[in-house]
């Protein structure tokens, strides 16, 4: 594949990680009016939101086969354009069974574009023949920050919410749309068979990128209550913690690309090792909230480039087809989000949130450790 359709497809894949994390940050603010709209109680809306972890479960592992077929551009234009007509739908939907099925199709949305468009970046980074992968999850990481924003702009406008959905889907819609000319056609394989027996090396690159889901879930549900907790901050600034983390995220990966291509792959995962540690001494031993502000920064600077890294490791490997790899990979990753914070909260009411955080750190740490195990098969 010429390195120019590269370089034609780079804008396009990007809008296509933005969409993606625009469209599904986008319900965030949506969640509590839902709760409210259906006099849910925490243990009916924790049901319901599983069932959106579990559309996107489903898609992502129909979603290799499909690209085998069709190739990834179709089905990031398809995972797009459903985000955006079906956010809406979000608004209305007045019973738990209506809502639970709107939510198990917006997710199967999330999950198709999601494996799509990252074999894509695959097919991208090949074409221009340099490292892109952790500037297109940067693109993601901007477009859950702009998603969530806007949702909660428009709201705290009094924006009437199916109205704001209306707005943001009309954007998605039209980001996406002016994408896909752009798209790469990606290669497609004859039919074969729909299920291969996931190698040993993709399942540890899965493991690993289901525990840094996990903490990313974490920092999400839980680091608002540390702060608080610990008395370093009040409410009303509890989510200062895990807005640091976000900003420190994109702007790791932003330059994640630039030290891949001087370091390589593996010495990075291992060099992320230190802000991680360092990140979450600070975070659970802080006296005051400055240091544990810095602790928030280092962890996600550290933790910023880790699942890009998993995602090229996958497409590296020769032992199963790459569209599989990748849905199993990020099939645990979304595994790791659903099954992580509720974990947290068991292991907290045990021993406590600043142990259970500490424990969080250590098994970071295992994660990036075992680079050289991950990257063994790929050289």
């Amino acid at each position: 594949m010429p390195s120019s359709d590269g370089s034609a497809g780079l804008l396009a894949t990007r809008i296509a990680f933005f969409v993606a994390g625009f469209g599904l940050a986008a319900w965030a603010p949506l969640v509590p009016l839902a709760k409210e709209r259906l006099a849910a109680d925490d243990r009916m809306l924790g049901l319901l939101l599983l069932c959106l972890g579990a559309g996107s479960v489903v898609a992502m592992l129909l979603t290799s086969v499909s690209n085998a077929r069709y190739g990834s551009k179709p089905i990031i234009l398809a995972g797009g354009l459903g985000l955006a007509l079906i956010l809406p739908l979000l608004t209305i939907a007045n019973t738990t069974i209506g809502l639970g099925t709107v939510l198990f199709a917006f997710g199967a949305s999330a999950g198709s574009i999601d494996v799509a468009m990252n074999i894509h970046a695959i097919e991208v980074e090949r074409a221009t023949g340099r490292p892109v992968m952790s500037g297109f999850h940067a693109r993601y990481s901007i477009g859950e920050f702009a998603g969530s924003a806007a949702m909660t702009a428009f709201l705290s406008l009094r924006l009437d919410p199916f109205a704001s959905t209306l707005v943001c889907s009309a954007l998605m819609m039209l980001a996406i749309v002016s994408a896909w000319p752009r798209l790469l056609a990606t290669g497609r394989t004859q039919r074969g068979p729909w299920f291969f027996s996931p190698h040993r090396s993709v399942l540890l690159v899965a493991a690993l990128a289901a525990v840094t889901f996990l903490v990313e879930g974490a920092m999400l549900d839980w680091s608002a209550l540390l702060l608080v907790g610990r008395g370093l901050l009040a409410e009303a600034h509890g989510g200062l913690g895990f807005m640091l983390f976000s900003i420190a995220m994109i702007v790791g990966r932003l330059g994640g690309d630039a030290a891949v291509a001087r370091f390589g792959d593996r010495a990075l995962l291992m060099f992320g090792t230190l802000p991680i540690v360092t990140g979450f001494v600070a975070v659970v031993a802080a006296p005051v909230a400055v240091i544990a502000m810095m602790g928030f920064l280092l962890i996600g600077l550290g933790i910023s480039n880790i699942v890009p890294i998993l995602c090229r490791s996958a497409s590296k490997q020769k032992m199963m087809p790459v569209g599989l790899a990748i849905a199993v990979v990020t099939a645990a990753g979304y595994a790791g989000i659903l099954v992580g914070p509720a974990s947290i909260g068991v292991i907290a009411h045990m021993v406590g949130l600043p142990v259970a955080f500490g424990m969080l750190g250590a098994l970071m740490c295992i994660a990036t450790l075992s680079a050289w195990m991950v990257m063994a098969d790929y050289r």
